[in-house]
């Protein structure tokens, strides 16, 4: 197979015209050309009037050596690269099954890897199956009855289950495990797109299907999957994993612990710290979510083609660097969405954002946050990032009226600094529900003096971004963990051999695409790890 690169036609180009693209490129007849795939598509929109559909694709030609040499010096074309993730071959086996924490992304890599090796993981995860999460998210949502074991945070399928489901990362991959995830995700049940589009996405009602399935395969291939099965203890003897305790009751012997919890796993790092386990803190990010009518931001990306079915609902991405030497940035925005109930602990409103497939809801929304550093929180405690997030999360739940209604406030009283009286336009999508206020009583000052001069100059980039009708709910102060699990080259903690930091939840990754690599990373590790336990 040939890679061709770089084929630009009008985004809403003919059935036959990236063919026909292929042969003007290559200067070859329909004749040999034997086959194509779309490798990757991306939307080229800088030029308003003028948006492109750009192409990579593969090729079989009936000559394919003629044709590299003929091309030798055109970067655009060249041998197609390997696509197949090759899974490594198990080099020692203590006997013990390992032991994953948590189903997010990353456990369930980690476990769907090393059940694919043999190794029978033994899963465990401290929220329910996904379907019986599903219905207590829900009844949160419609009626405030908040459960602290099975929400948005905790259960099947981690936090990713409800969001977007974006799956792009910035890792340079050359080992195909984004190709070995995007695969996995397509053969239970995702769109075969996913495998090419520049910025693919799943959707939460996709979501809850694909992580069933994951389940299923781990199941049939020996392994086991545990649900409202907390870690409460982990024994180590001589520097060594010797066990793990489930719900203060159970213990398993294990020398094999993958610790894939998530970012709002705050009991278990209270625990890891207890045990001397090395701990970092960590910069993270807190700020709200703002919402505006998709159409707005439609019309803002695609001028005249706004609303456009091939090109679908619009999205953005935007920085801003203040003169007082902070940032704020937009962070998993989510097209045609729905800004969610995302508290993990009573007494605390934490928002999210969240879209299905068809991002067919009104709004768009994203998170709107400025980058917080340990000298912000200060203390030598390295969980003292969670005290910060807490005291804002409790804060918000305050002027929400003590009832898990998010505080909002229109962009334009936000900007002007006063309290917002009256709804406008855009009504907002969280539920239970919203109180309007004033912003700054939830959010500490830098945050707020960094996102009124980032809204304006956004406004810039992207027009409509400063309308007075826009909606910002508080508080969002999840994105990222706010600790980093320490671990060394071999990707175990120094304290104890055979417990395995991974995945967002330890600092480690960011997102649905880069944690489950970061799960398969673990499980290539043990499937070479030399037993050291009696």
């Amino acid at each position: 197979m040939i890679r061709i690169r770089d084929i630009r036609l009008p985004f809403d180009h003919s059935e036959d015209a990236l063919g026909g693209g292929i042969l003007e490129r290559l200067g070859i007849t329909e004749r040999e050309l034997v086959h194509f795939t779309i490798a990757h598509k991306s939307i080229d929109a800088r030029r308003k009037n003028s948006i492109l559909a750009v192409y990579t694709v593969d090729a079989e030609l009936q000559d394919e050596a003629a044709v590299l040499c003929r091309f030798s010096e055109d970067i655009r074309i060249s041998q197609t690269p390997p696509l197949k993730y090759q899974i490594p071959t198990v080099e020692s086996v203590s006997g013990r099954s390992p032991v994953v924490v948590g189903s997010g992304p990353c456990g369930l890599f980690a476990a769907l890897i090393l059940a694919q090796l043999g190794l029978k993981p033994v899963l465990i995860e401290r929220g329910k199956e996904v379907g019986s999460r599903v219905k207590d998210v829900y009844r949160f949502w419609r009626e405030g009855q908040f459960d602290p074991e099975s929400n948005v945070q905790f259960g099947e399928g981690g936090a990713g289950t409800f969001s977007d489901g974006k799956l792009t990362t910035q890792i340079r991959d050359k080992e195909n495990r984004s190709r070995k995830v995007l695969d996995e995700f397509v053969k239970a049940g995702a769109p075969d797109e996913i495998l090419y589009q520049a910025r693919p996405h799943i959707g939460t009602d996709n979501l809850v299907r694909i992580v069933k399935h994951l389940r299923h395969t781990i199941l049939s291939l020996g392994g086991q999957v545990r649900f409202e099965t907390k870690l409460t203890g982990i024994h180590i003897k001589a520097g060594v994993v010797a066990g793990v305790v489930l719900n203060d009751s159970e213990t398993i012997e294990t020398d094999t612990l993958v610790l894939a919890v998530g970012h709002s796993a705050r009991d278990t790092f209270e625990m890891l710290a207890g045990l001397n386990i090395p701990i970092e803190a960590k910069p993270f990010s807190i700020g709200v979510r703002i919402e505006h009518p998709q159409s707005v931001i439609d019309t803002a990306q695609y001028g005249r083609y706004a609303s456009h079915p091939l090109l679908g609902p619009a999205d953005y991405k935007m920085v801003h660097h203040c003169e007082n030497g902070r940032s704020a940035y937009t962070f998993c925005m989510c097209p045609g969405g729905e800004v969610i109930a995302s508290s993990s602990e009573p007494g605390g409103v934490v928002t999210n954002g969240m879209s299905s497939y068809s991002r067919n809801r009104p709004n768009a929304n994203s998170a709107l946050l400025v980058g917080i550093c340990p000298q912000d929180f200060g203390g030598t405690d390295p969980l003292a990032g969670i005290g910060f997030q807490r005291k804002w999360e409790r804060k918000a739940f305050e002027v929400g009226g003590g009832n898990y209604f998010a505080p909002v406030q229109l962009v334009g009283d936000f900007l002007a600094g006063r309290p917002s009286r009256s709804p406008g336009r855009v009504a907002p999508s969280y539920t239970p529900g919203t109180t309007l206020c004033n912003l700054a009583e939830c959010l500490p000052e830098f945050v707020v003096e960094t996102i009124r001069v980032a809204i304006a100059q956004m406004d810039k980039k992207l027009n409509g971004f400063a309308m007075h009708d826009a909606v910002m709910t508080a508080v969002e102060s999840r994105s990222s963990s706010p600790i980093r699990i320490v671990r060394d080259e071999s990707f175990q903690s120094p304290a104890a051999e055979g417990l395995y930091p991974a995945g967002e939840g330890a600092g480690y990754a960011g997102g649905i695409i880069s944690s489950a690599i970061d799960g398969i990373k673990i499980a290539e590790v043990i499937s070479g790890k030399p037993s050291k336990m009696a």
